[in-house]
């Protein structure tokens, strides 16, 4: 794969499974790519698909998109840890603040001291609004921001590098979820997603502030090609996570993507 300042990764739902993953991961491996990134939902605990991703590979970066502290806290992390043999020196712990109301700051950042405290993972912060953007930066490894446009996501990259430099002497990793297709037979699904977050109020309200649509943050937009999309965030974040939108979602749709994406960007 092509050499860029950023890198490049994918990320699929959890709920694959373990079975499922265990076959996925090689391939993303083979073909290039830094990471593999695992939701982490009800229905599918993302600690045990990159335990089973981490005996399929032997270098592939291994990742949390993320797990709300309100369903798994600190406590109950370290024990998944244990439990799931994930080697923590591959290991991106990303975690968020799920569905809490109040006590948000306060629950992710005692989360983001224990975990880098007790384990030797990465531990980054799913983040949306500015006061979890800067506790992400300032007491954490990193942050992973989604659903924005290259010049949004470069901007608060920098922001994010400044913040952390001046509270911890050095700068954050900065990652991006981004949606992404590489078959139109998925643009309807891709266009459903958006739909759906729009439709949420925190993100209602960002997309407000940023002035966009969410179909001005996915890749590619209607008409224009995947490499051109991922072209423009490179350099304004340390990873660029691809996550594949497909038809169905089933394995072999995202075994397609996998192979037609490193095609693409080659």
């Amino acid at each position: 794969m092509r050499t860029r300042r950023t890198e490049v990764s994918i990320g699929v739902p959890g709920a694959i499974g373990e079975a499922a993953t265990r076959v996925l991961a090689p391939r993303v491996e083979a073909a290039g790519f830094a990471g593999l990134w695992l939701n982490d939902s009800p229905q599918g605990d993302s600690l045990a698909g990159l335990a089973a991703a981490a005996e399929a590979t032997e270098h592939l970066r291994l990742a949390t998109g993320v797990i709300p502290v309100d369903r798994r806290p600190g406590p109950a992390l370290l024990e998944d840890l244990a439990r799931t043999g994930v080697p923590q020196q591959r290991l991106t712990l990303g975690i968020g603040s799920g569905q809490l109301r109040t006590g948000a700051l306060r629950a992710v950042g005692e989360a983001v001291d224990l975990l880098r405290a007790e384990t030797g993972a990465a531990i980054v912060v799913g983040a949306l609004g500015p006061r979890m953007r800067a506790l992400a930066a300032e007491r954490s490894d990193g942050a992973l921001l989604s659903w924005l446009p290259p010049q949004a996501a470069a901007e608060q990259a920098a922001e994010l590098r400044e913040l952390g430099r001046r509270a911890q002497g050095e700068a954050p990793r900065i990652a991006l979820y981004a949606r992404a297709i590489v078959d139109e037979a998925a643009r309807p699904v891709l266009e459903r997603e958006a739909a759906q977050y729009a439709a949420y109020p925190a993100y209602a309200a960002n997309f407000t502030r940023l002035g966009v649509d969410a179909l001005d943050t996915v890749l590619p937009r209607a008409g224009g090609d995947l490499a051109a999309g991922v072209a423009a965030y490179d350099g304004a974040v340390d990873e660029l996570v691809l996550r594949a939108i497909t038809p169905t979602g089933s394995l072999d749709d995202l075994l397609a993507f996998v192979d037609r994406a490193a095609e693409l960007l080659a």
